[in-house]
């Protein structure tokens, strides 16, 4: 099925930026790129203020916080649940008798697995990975998409990669993205756009491969598929409504290493996991995330994935969501890939790498203007969807950056700044009783994370001890440390840096490999 009618927006379809627009189109966008960090900024500065000037009326906010944050809790602890038990089922299903009454002789897959830093070892596991997936390799079409800027380097990891799979797959194509391509940034994105468009001219025409029956999985470099993966995918391609109009979601592990990273690094990323899960049984509020994988079709008629972006594994979803008038969508598959944890050599360069990699993901609030922006030119997309996404996507970005310190630290202020006059009401004896029991009774939800955590752990490996197993329970105590340093301050880091016009560059996340 073609597009309906173009995009009215079409012609700011790939914008990155206010300072890519000119006259009053340039100040609207900018206005939305400081709308998220001035939200924020406002409340946390609020509070203050109202901690100083008005101590009891700060406090019956804080309390009412808190009661609102332990049902939200509840409420995310529910889905987690469920999504729990749904990725058990599929885990469980054999995704190839699925198919067996379904046609798929016809649908290929094209892999891109881009490198840029990864080691070869990293490249290697991954492509074993493809190799150990179910389904008939010989439809599989696998893209490494390195870097020109590597060298020397990454075309020799190129050539052994090639040497090695090559017979293994269908068509194994290795493409390099040149360097300092203008109006590109240095990043994923325009690795894998690149990669896309080789693909297309190499393997698709010289194959004559129709582009609706190709399904796109964009990987991260460390992502190691299981083994139903491509088969489950198959299935969801077929079955749903309109194939060519949705995005495929599967949930991210971060359990290649899990064993081996520090407790801080190691919660962070189970608590990634978690909220991709709970996400994807809240699928209206879903949008691609790190690995994904979507129709070719759809692909190519919006222009691959942009290449002045940051984020753009989320930015792609927006893109289709605008250029498709809003009738796009992300269908959760409630099936597992599995990644790397953050891990340096040093546990200090470690924490300093979950940091920056949450900047990053945290980054994604650039994505609000570019929504906001197209709401304002795009007038088939429906008003009701529109107040919809807008809100979902403020508040998200809100919450992120606001919400761990209220709870952990500003909802203690009006104790300390509050004056001798509210000191001695039964209001101040009475809010850190009142907060710090909802607080506990919120906090019970880690019980339901640590058993979930357990259940999605890979076997213990020898030289482990039971220690370490313990650890992964006892590990959740550090949540409220975690929301705050690894959550909350980059997520206001990033807003703040739009706000004023500081824009971020693409970071790649450094992945240390602990020799065995």
């Amino acid at each position: 099925m073609e597009p309906q009618e173009e995009s009215p927006s079409k012609q700011y379809l790939h914008i990155g930026r206010a300072s890519e627009l000119s006259g009053r189109d340039r100040v609207l966008y900018r206005a939305f790129e400081m709308l998220p960090g001035i939200l924020s900024w406002v409340t946390l500065i609020g509070i203050v203020l109202l901690s100083i000037f008005a101590p009891r009326f700060a406090a019956y906010f804080i309390i009412l916080f808190s009661l609102y944050w332990l049902l939200k809790t509840i409420y995310f602890s529910i889905h987690l649940r469920y999504n729990w038990k749904r990725l058990k089922h599929n885990l469980k299903v054999d995704w190839g008798d699925m198919l067996l009454n379904l046609k798929d002789e016809h649908i290929r897959h094209l892999v891109i697995l881009p490198f840029s830093i990864e080691s070869e070892e990293t490249v290697r596991r991954s492509l074993q990975g493809l190799v150990d997936a179910k389904g008939e390799k010989k439809h599989f079409f696998v893209v490494l998409a390195g870097e020109e800027r590597r060298g020397k380097e990454g075309r020799e990891i190129a050539e052994k990669m090639k040497k090695e799979f090559a017979r293994r797959f269908g068509v194994f194509l290795a493409t390099f993205h040149p360097d300092n391509v203008q109006g590109e940034m240095i990043g994923k994105g325009s690795n894998i756009a690149y990669a896309a468009e080789e693909a297309r001219k190499e393997i698709l025409t010289t194959h004559s491969v129709p582009h609706q029956d190709v399904i796109v999985s964009a990987f991260d470099t460390d992502t190691i598929c299981y083994p139903e993966y491509f088969n489950c995918l198959t299935w969801h391609f077929l079955t749903v409504e309109n194939p060519h109009r949705v995005s495929f979601q599967p949930v991210p592990f971060y359990n290649n290493n899990i064993w081996d990273v520090p407790v801080l690094s190691r919660v962070v990323a189970v608590s990634s996991t978690f909220w991709q899960m709970i996400q994807q049984e809240r699928p209206e509020k879903l949008s691609t995330f790190s690995s994904h994988s979507m129709s070719f079709k759809a692909l190519y008629e919006v222009g691959y994935w942009q290449k002045n972006m940051v984020s753009e594994d989320s930015r792609i979803f927006w893109n289709l969501f605008v250029f498709y008038n809003g009738e796009y969508e992300v269908v959760p598959i409630s099936y597992p890939v599995s990644m790397d944890a953050n891990l340096a050599p040093t546990i200090w360069q470690t924490m300093k790498g979950v940091y920056k990699q949450h900047r990053r993901w945290s980054w994604g609030v650039e994505n609000i203007p570019y929504v906001l922006f197209h709401f304002t030119k795009n007038k088939k997309i429906p008003f009701k969807k529109k107040l919809q996404v807008t809100y979902m996507k403020v508040e998200g970005f809100w919450s992120l950056a606001t919400h761990p310190l209220i709870l952990f630290i500003l909802g203690w202020l009006p104790i300390f700044v509050g004056g001798r006059a509210f000191n001695v009401t039964v209001l101040s004896y009475n809010l850190p009783i009142v907060a710090r029991s909802l607080l506990t009774i919120a906090m019970l939800g880690l019980v339901v994370s640590a058993i979930i955590s357990l259940s999605l752990l890979p076997p213990r490996p020898k030289g482990k001890s039971m220690r370490h197993y313990i650890g992964m329970v006892v590990q959740w105590i550090l949540v409220p440390v975690t929301m705050v340093i690894f959550s909350a301050l980059p997520g206001l880091d990033a807003q703040t840096r739009l706000l004023f016009g500081r824009y971020m560059g693409f970071w790649i996340t450094h992945k240390h490999v602990v020799k065995k």
